[in-house]
């Protein structure tokens, strides 16, 4: 039964049947993967924009680039569609904001694979996503898949802000960290993760062992680590195997493993550590999370490390993935918590006993 779902219209179809002009807001990469979207559905694009800081007369994909009072001088009533993502809180706010006055879209875009999610995908899917549900541990959690599913459908931001927890919540209620702590960061990016985690700690660990695959990210990780000790890091991607595949570089967290681009080691947790113990995995590998779980098989069924995952990157993640980690390891309790974020990125599964 899927009787928390209650958006059932699309925002792609919203958009399409609104009768009022659509404005994009924000440029590059996710607007393009939006407009694909809209054209597919045959919504028209009235123009773009940018917040007002940003606005030096440029275009962009033939439309010329406004600012937000250009259009509010001109139009009393028109539709805003989110292109970008926001993370700040500052910037969070102020798009809290613009949506108080102006009817504001989030569309949900996967950052991998195909397809929408749609209340016809989630129907397609129900006995997995009712499953999900049923397994999670509290109300938080519950209440967080429920609003996340929601939020995909419709686009609807007021979903994210009432499942927003802060990333403490997590270390507070779900996740204690200790002195002996045997941490795998799977995506360590430039080494943001493991300062978060050695603050935490208190500097207090037994080991870090890293995996980032793209080569600048990787070189500012190693930077980062600098004078603390027994991090180890692999230049690999995380995988379900130790073999060669191919990437694509790209900037900041957008590199992924990719159909084409440079062919890059990589490595299963499990060859890693050759069969001994690890105390916490964190898996943030833009889209790989599932082959980096089956390379992890033997360590998380054998000696049930905390799991921090990102459930986000594909459609099918917010429940394929519980359920893998559930088949591989069924004594694990399920958490679900999102940290500030639109869209719904910052959307993580912590798994504990």
């Amino acid at each position: 039964m899927l009787d928390f779902i209650v958006e059932k219209q699309n925002s792609w179809d919203y958009l399409k049947t609104c009768n009022l002009p659509v404005f994009i807001y924000g440029m590059g990469d996710g607007a393009l993967k939006i407009m694909s979207v809209m054209e597919k559905y045959k919504i028209p694009v009235s123009g773009f924009f940018a917040s007002d800081e940003f606005v030096r007369g440029h275009y962009f994909e033939e439309h010329k680039v406004h600012s937000l009072t250009e259009i509010e001088a001109i139009l009393d009533d028109f539709v805003i569609v989110l292109a970008f993502a926001a993370g700040y809180p500052s910037l969070y706010q102020k798009i809290n904001e613009i949506s108080k006055k102006h009817i504001l879209i989030a569309p949900d875009v996967p950052v991998s694979g195909d397809g929408l999610f749609t209340y016809e995908y989630c129907l397609e899917h129900e006995k997995e996503i009712s499953e999900v549900y049923s397994l999670l541990e509290d109300g938080i959690s519950k209440k967080t898949f429920s609003d996340i599913i929601n939020f995909k459908i419709s686009g609807k931001i007021s979903y994210l802000n009432s499942c927003t927890t802060p990333k403490s919540e997590v270390f507070e209620n779900i996740i204690s960290l200790s002195a002996i702590e045997n941490y795998v960061d799977l995506g360590a990016y430039n080494g943001d993760t493991i300062l978060e985690f050695i603050e935490l700690t208190g500097g207090k660990y037994q080991k870090i062992t890293a995996l980032e695959p793209d080569k600048k990210n990787f070189r500012k990780l190693l930077k980062a680590a600098e004078g603390y000790n027994n991090i180890e890091a692999f230049n690999a991607a995380a995988w379900d195997s130790d073999t060669v595949i191919a990437f694509s570089s790209k900037a900041g967290r957008q590199s992924a493993v990719s159909e084409k681009g440079t062919e890059i080691p990589a490595r299963s947790v499990d060859s890693i550590l050759g069969g001994k113990s690890c105390t916490i995995i964190k898996m943030d590998v833009e889209g790989a999370e599932k082959q980096a779980i089956i390379g992890a098989k033997e360590t998380i069924s054998k000696y049930s490390p905390r799991l921090m995952i990102s459930l986000y990157h594909r459609n099918e993640d917010i429940f394929e993935l519980p359920l893998l980690i559930k088949k591989i390891n069924p004594k694990y309790k399920l958490y679900l918590r999102h940290q500030l974020y639109i869209p719904a990125w910052e959307t993580n599964l912590y798994c504990t006993l």
